[in-house]
């Protein structure tokens, strides 16, 4: 499987003006800190000329969609930049997928996958990554891509998926990673970093499935954003982070998340930091 190191990081910290060499700046940064592996965002758009300028302009970087929405990007589209960088980049392009929300996700995903494997030359199932949540999307995970790779979970949950998956398939876990110390604080940043989830039917499900009752959902009560968030000083950050890897994540996915007064010296800060802390 082509994620590499243990801690990832999600996102770069660029406004939406932000030239193409100040992207690739910010991702050689990410490198020489430690972080091996980047994942990029996709969200409803499409944001592979941004993993080929990364992947082009770092040297080592493995870069991750996190993830490719499969009813948004024409799997044409997956291949062609994959067979481009396989072929002066091997390994780099990690193919995150997800995002099949309409009636039948299954099917969705499945047809996505078969296109993926048919192409010339295909985009081997050891080089691709599911976002998934239920059973049944760890279950695809597990047969047709190198792992799973789900958000908004808590450590009991991921002991579980490492259960469902198995020992060999790779567990990357997004987490939320808010470096505040005051719980009101933190707990309101969290507040609106994951509210919009709970919007979304399937995360929603999940959120039940993890053990959380529809009053603690809509409410975002205390308990509910402490078990998917992680918030603290840096110790209590390392801390938590070593607790989902004990519980089976492979490779945990910082989703740094700052409030919005924050300037970019402030982000920049916290990832060296967390570098330091994680993966010294």
């Amino acid at each position: 499987m082509t994620i590499a190191g243990p801690i990832g990081i999600a996102g770069l910290a660029l406004d939406a003006t932000a030239e193409p060499a100040a992207e690739i700046d910010a991702a050689a940064r990410l490198e020489e800190l430690g972080y091996q592996t980047l994942w990029l965002p996709g969200g409803q758009g499409n944001n592979l000329a941004q993993i080929d300028r990364v992947v082009r302009g770092t040297s080592s970087l493995r870069v991750a969609s996190g993830i490719v929405g499969v009813t948004q990007v024409p799997a044409a589209e997956v291949v062609a930049t994959h067979a481009a960088l396989a072929a002066d980049h091997p390994g780099r392009f990690v193919v995150g997928l997800g995002g099949a929300h309409g009636p039948k996700p299954l099917p969705t995903l499945n047809a996505y996958l078969d296109a993926l494997d048919t192409a010339t030359p295909p985009v081997p199932a050891s080089e691709r990554i599911l976002a998934a949540l239920g059973p049944r999307m760890l279950d695809l995970a597990r047969g047709r891509a190198a792992g799973a790779y789900p958000y908004l979970v808590t450590t009991d949950y991921v002991a579980e998926a490492r259960k469902l998956l198995g020992d060999d398939p790779t567990l990357a876990v997004l987490v939320p990673v808010i470096p505040l110390s005051d719980p009101d604080a933190a707990r309101e940043l969290a507040r609106s970093s994951v509210g919009f989830f709970t919007t979304r039917p399937g995360y929603r499900r999940n959120f039940v499935r993890m053990g959380f009752g529809e009053a603690d959902i809509t409410g975002l009560s205390d308990a509910f954003v402490d078990g998917i968030t992680v918030w603290g000083g840096l110790e209590s950050i390392v801390a938590r982070i070593r607790e989902y890897q004990a519980a089976g994540a492979d490779h945990v996915v910082l989703g740094l998340r700052l409030p919005a007064d924050s300037d970019a010296d402030a982000t920049t800060a916290w990832q060296s930091r967390l570098a330091q802390a994680l993966l010294s």
